[in-house]
């Protein structure tokens, strides 16, 4: 491998460790696009405000006439194949309200035929008690599903396992001019002993009618013998009707042109385009991939996005349909996106390779620097948090599934997913699926790097 950059030493004191300051180290490489694209199924993207103090509405597409706050509802139906994702955060200090946080979701049918709702995969999990935030290696295989950190972990790794939860039935049949509630999920804090709390969402649905969609909060209903119950459909529907948006608004996004000191990317809130990302990654005009040469390395980038582009000048980011004006104006992070790669592997040289494949989140950039920047060690801030899974044939000619649980942080160097011997001539088809987790922090690059000759 070719490095331009240092090591730091580390100083041991006779009392304190002195953690060394990162150094830069830069590596030559190829850095390409993803070949494909987004599909066009539309998602329902619910993540600002992120942190939600009052009742109100978080997302809204059903039409403005008619409801006490037009502007916050935008208009959008939906019909055939669609997605929702949802993520808010309870506050019980900042809501001063000590009642537990419900997150509702209801479709509602504006025309004269009965809808059919079809749920076809749903989960939903909790920070606490069901995916607390701990310390993890950077790389531990999972092949249960057993290896998990926060919310967005654990969903985006039981989504890839094809996992489903019966958080509403699997078919719904709305009646013409009604609503019903496919999501009504308390966000605990008090009762729980903690003042915050997190939910994360997604299902995937069908409808054979348009239908129109909401994200809603509310806090619990208190029964006259002081117990708490879930709101109400009639409770759910009146605020829909009657309710403005859900507050604290988060920081509205700047123009993407702006200078890089006030730049700022902000929350997702509306419909965007795209729920799967499938390619074939080959070399030009071919139609399978040459590993590098000994000490070389081919990058793809995963979630790029607007000044990270790292010099491919592709933005991943789905568009947004519909969106509140203080809301991001892409879906910068691509939340949820089903990332599946297939590199058709040709080893062209004369001699038999060792390969590597894996994922890394080194130093972003918008431009084309000629290879990629790292830091080493990393920097504390973790930037991916998820499961990666990937699909090949072993050095025995046996088909193998390695799924493992990835932590990068950034400006981390590649971890490795698998590793391979190519004979001279020989090909390997190799596949790679992921969701971009919720709380990650875009772009990471899916390297292939050939081991240097011993």
């Amino acid at each position: 491998m070719r490095f331009v950059g240092s090591f730091g030493a580390l100083l041991l004191l006779p009392l304190l460790a002195q953690v060394p300051s990162p150094q830069e180290v830069f590596r030559p490489q190829s850095v390409r696009p993803l070949t494909g694209r987004l599909n066009r199924v539309p998602l329902f993207n619910s993540n600002s405000p992120e942190l939600v103090f009052t009742e109100g509405i978080l997302l809204s597409t059903f039409p403005p006439q008619g409801m006490r706050h037009p502007p916050a509802h935008l208009h959008y139906a939906f019909r055939g194949e669609f997605a929702a994702f949802l993520h808010h955060i309870a506050d019980a200090p900042g809501a001063q309200d000590d009642r537990t946080f419900y997150l509702g979701f209801l479709i509602g049918n504006p025309g004269p035929q009965p809808a059919t709702i079809t749920l076809r995969q749903g989960a939903s999990f909790l920070t606490q008690p069901d995916a607390p935030f701990v310390a993890l290696p950077p790389l531990v295989p999972n092949p249960l599903g057993w290896v998990y950190s926060g919310p967005g972990s654990r969903l985006t790794d039981f989504l890839l396992r094809g996992g489903h939860q019966p958080l509403a039935p699997s078919v719904v049949v709305i009646p013409p001019g009604e609503e019903r509630v496919l999501l009504n999920q308390p966000i605990p804090t008090r009762r729980l002993g903690i003042n915050r709390n997190a939910r994360s969402v997604v299902l995937r649905l069908h409808s054979d009618q348009p239908v129109y969609a909401a994200s809603l909060g509310l806090f619990a209903t208190v029964t006259p013998d002081g117990q708490e119950a879930p709101p109400s459909l009639e409770r759910w529907r009146q605020l829909l009707r009657e309710g403005n948006l859900a507050g604290p608004r988060d920081l509205a996004p700047t123009p993407l042109d702006a200078p890089a000191g006030q730049f700022r990317y902000g929350r997702v809130s509306g419909v965007a385009l795209g729920t799967l990302w499938r390619a074939v990654l080959t070399d030009p005009n071919q139609d399978t991939l040459a590993i590098p040469a000994p000490g070389d390395a081919i990058s793809y980038g995963i979630s790029l996005l607007p000044r990270g582009r790292m010099g491919t000048d592709q933005d991943q980011t789905a568009p947004m349909l519909v969106r509140y004006p203080d809301t991001a104006y892409r879906t910068h992070g691509n939340y949820t996106v089903h990332y599946s790669l297939t590199l058709p592997l040709v080893n062209r040289q004369s001699q038999a390779r060792r390969v590597v494949l894996g994922l890394e989140s080194p130093l972003k950039t918008d431009r084309n620097e000629g290879g990629l920047r790292f830091w080493q060690p990393p920097a504390p801030q973790v930037f991916f948090r998820g499961t990666v899974r990937v699909r090949y044939i072993d050095d025995t000619g046996l088909p193998r599934v390695r799924d493992s649980h990835l932590v990068l942080r950034r400006g981390q160097m590649l971890e490795p997913l698998v590793e391979m011997n190519m004979a001279p001539g020989q090909k390997r088809l190799v596949q790679v699926s992921l969701l971009y987790p919720p709380d990650a922090s875009p772009p990471q690059m899916l390297t292939l790097l050939t081991r240097d000759e011993q």
